[in-house]
């Protein structure tokens, strides 16, 4: 991939996306890597509702087709609502730009696996929206399991709840998947990161109101490894949830839990001395981010430019979005073509 000199001229494709505002505020704050060249926002509700936001304050408003056929354009932050992510997501790499692309990745296996090759045909940068791929806490687990500290991991509970209003319940009955492919997923990304892609995962989703049977509210998933089972839970129906977000790894020399997930901090008990670190109980906290997006976004500028290669590759994503649909309970193909 050749290198890009200067800031990167990027574009943003809807705001209809929970995490859209604070996206642009990071491209924003990032001028010696990106040059925000236009926003696009061609649903009138979104646009009323979002459109006056503080991020995206004097910039300009485009159609998509004026967006991508903008000169020297190489990249885009795909923000809109859920089912359009992957559609706008293809057309941008059809028109052959890199691409940031909120999260989750499209209840179609088949369309997020055209959409990735597409990418790959193109040697074009994909980046997906996961949060928790940039917190220093999950990264200083991940390593510990890979230099052996734990050592041999048999167990995994991943955690994720929120409260909700009755507005986003309704929003979320839209998918499937429920609360397991809207906030799940944010975890099952983490486990693939950590352990690769799982033999067998068996979903419960389930819906805590009676009367709402179709808003799939709690989400429960088991992935299993030859060594390891994985848990990993998502709801909307806790009220201060948040605290209780948490990534707990357990091994038989070692064990390391992230709760909250956020500001990153972790507790990790060791057997015996290991990395520098003596046996018995660390208490390990992280600066936090100024910035949740920042570290992330870098990391694509860097990407883009030839500088790095991609910390998760397409094959990453495409392990992730098999796992994630798995946890939700809808089709995805086996290596021998089939559907489980």
């Amino acid at each position: 991939m050749s290198s890009t000199q200067g800031p990167i001229k990027i574009g943003q494709i809807g705001i209809g996306h929970n995490h859209a505002s604070q996206k642009m505020d990071t491209l924003r704050a990032l001028p010696d890597l990106f040059e925000v060249v236009g926003v696009v926002e061609e649903d009138p509700r979104w646009f009323a509702e979002r459109g006056g936001l503080a991020a995206y304050a004097g910039l300009p408003w485009m159609s998509e087709r004026e967006l991508l056929a903008t000169p020297g354009l190489a990249a885009v932050a795909v923000e809109t609502d859920g089912f359009d992510l992957i559609p706008t997501a293809q057309r941008c790499l059809d028109a052959g730009v890199h691409l940031h692309l909120d999260k989750p990745g499209g209840e179609s296996y088949p369309d997020f696996e055209r959409m990735i090759e597409t990418a790959r045909a193109k040697d074009l940068v994909v980046q997906l929206g996961y949060m928790y791929r940039s917190n220093a806490a999950v990264a200083f687990c991940v390593e510990a399991v890979r230099q052996g500290w734990l050592g041999t991991v048999f167990e995994v509970h991943a955690e994720m709840n929120r409260g909700h209003t009755e507005d986003y319940r309704h929003w979320l009955g839209q998918f499937a998947g429920g609360a397991m492919y809207i906030f799940g997923s944010h975890l099952v990304d983490l486990v693939v990161w950590l352990l690769g892609e799982p033999d067998r995962v068996t979903p419960f989703l389930r819906a805590t109101r009676a009367e709402q049977p179709g808003i799939l509210d709690n989400g429960f998933a088991v992935m299993e490894y030859p060594h390891t089972t994985v848990s990993v839970r998502s709801s909307i129906a806790e009220e201060g949830g948040y605290p209780r977000r948490q990534f707990t790894v357990v091994g038989n020399a070692g064990s390391i839990e992230i709760r909250p997930l956020e500001p990153p901090a972790l507790t990790m008990i060791l057997d015996e001395d290991r990395g520098g670190y003596a046996a018995g109980t660390h208490e390990i906290r992280f600066e936090p981010p100024s910035d949740r997006y920042a570290v992330q976004l870098t990391e694509l500028a860097r990407a883009i430019r030839g500088e790095i290669a991609n910390p998760f590759d397409l094959d990453h994503e495409l392990r992730t979005q098999r796992s994630v649909l798995a946890s939700c309970g809808l089709e995805v193909p086996t290596a021998a073509g089939s559907t489980r």
